[in-house]
């Protein structure tokens, strides 16, 4: 079918069953705009349904689309689902929410994928699959399909962050094209409106250990007649971004202890006295105070990690992180105070020394520099953590409890 067609078709196409009450293949398709290329979409899922003898429904989740688009659908044959708040994920998820098949099928209005595949995805679902993704990469991108800094940066590179920090072992994790069982979307609980959404829902996958995999499509030039929604760098940061957020070890734990190890290296290394590099580089006092300014830093990034970690297992964002619950449970306001007023006793004990020995001296020249540094750093290390374990149980207090009362159901 294409687009010189598509009025022909509607005309002679018979209304299809539009809401299937015994659905077992949903396809969803969010749309806005999209009249050059929607009733070729709507007619290739209709025709593959037929063909493979599915009992079928197709959704188009409409964002506000006013070039006809709503009405070339519906006279299609699909069910139209109107979405008031903008955003790809939002249209998807309400029309996902409508849909009444146990297995869902998404993908673009503009038929740059095509619907005819449906079967091969249906296929995957009935031996056992709860996620089909599509994989352009091991399949094919027709000349044009694809910017080559979408093929040959981003798309690599967003996947390849996201299989680094959530081991989800997904080719193409941007794919626009998978189907999914309706049980395992309700449990991964995907908040994103964006263009995030594929991230989101990729990652939820991996953390629900979801049973996924993956087969070789083929991306076509579009045929939307319109400049497209996706904005390459704003669009490929909220993935990156996104990914960031859900993953608090790689943005705040792997940094803070990495300036932790390297600021303690320096103070413990500088603290009998300088260091000589070169005849030339001598490492003295100074670099005694970034190593210090370092391990504040980083116990400061620390605590905001597990700021983070406390914050998604309370709001259920992790569904996997049960190394976190068993830590909770172990880990309580008591304990931290405990540390952080030992650390402090300690600090202020070394300062009260320092001092004792400077009034001692008559209160001259002050030469215990990097005791005086070394010491202040534990004393101002142990206040954090004490300030730190108070938040961490008002983290606690936000689903009902505290640190350390948290159940392991």
């Amino acid at each position: 079918m294409t687009p010189d067609t598509v009025n022909a078709e509607i005309s002679t196409r018979p209304v299809a069953q539009t809401i299937a009450d015994t659905a077992d293949v949903s396809v969803v398709i969010p749309c806005l705009n999209e009249a050059n290329s929607i009733g070729i979409c709507v007619g290739k899922a209709l025709d593959a349904f037929r063909a493979a003898g599915l009992r079928g429904e197709v959704v188009v989740a409409d964002n506000g689309s006013t070039d006809g688009s709503v009405e070339i659908a519906e006279k299609l044959g699909a069910r139209v689902v109107a979405v008031a708040r903008r955003g790809y994920g939002a249209a998807l998820r309400a029309g996902i929410a409508a849909a009444r098949g146990s297995f869902i099928i998404m993908g673009d209005a503009d038929d740059s994928y095509d619907f005819s595949e449906v079967p091969r995805f249906v296929e995957k679902w009935r031996q056992g699959y709860e996620v089909v993704m599509g994989n352009r990469f091991r399949g094919e991108i027709k000349p044009g399909a694809m910017p080559w800094h979408h093929k040959y940066i981003g798309n690599p590179a967003l996947s390849w962050v996201l299989n680094l920090f959530f081991h989800a072992g997904i080719g193409d994790s941007h794919c626009g094209m998978r189907g999914f069982t309706r049980a395992v979307y309700d449990r991964m609980d995907l908040r994103s409106t964006g263009m995030e959404f594929a991230s989101e829902f990729v990652v939820k996958a991996a953390q629900l250990q979801a049973k996924v995999t993956e087969i070789p499509i083929t991306l076509w030039p579009d045929k939307r007649g319109r400049p497209p929604h996706l904005r390459s760098f704003r669009d490929g940061w909220r993935h990156l971004r996104f990914m960031l957020l859900y993953a608090p070890n790689w943005l705040f734990l792997l940094p803070g202890a990495s300036l932790v190890a390297a600021g303690l290296f320096l103070v413990f290394w500088l603290l009998p006295g300088p260091r000589v590099l070169t005849l030339r580089v001598t490492l003295d006092v100074h670099t005694m105070i970034f190593g210090s300014m370092f391990t504040l830093l980083g116990v400061q990034i620390l605590s905001i990690g597990a700021f983070a970690k406390v914050f998604s297992y309370a709001e259920r964002f992790d569904h996997r992180n049960h190394s976190l619950r068993r830590a909770l449970t172990h880990v309580t306001l008591e304990s931290g105070l405990l540390l952080g007023g030992g650390l402090f006793v300690v600090g202020f004990a070394g300062c009260l020394w320092v001092v004792w020995s400077w009034v001692a001296s008559g209160f001259g020249p002050l030469h215990q520099v990097r005791a005086v540094l070394f010491w202040s750093m534990w004393l101002f290390i142990g206040i954090q953590v004490i300030f730190a374990s108070f938040f961490l149980s008002m983290l606690g207090i936000s689903r009902g409890t505290y640190i350390g009362d948290y159940d392991l159901k």
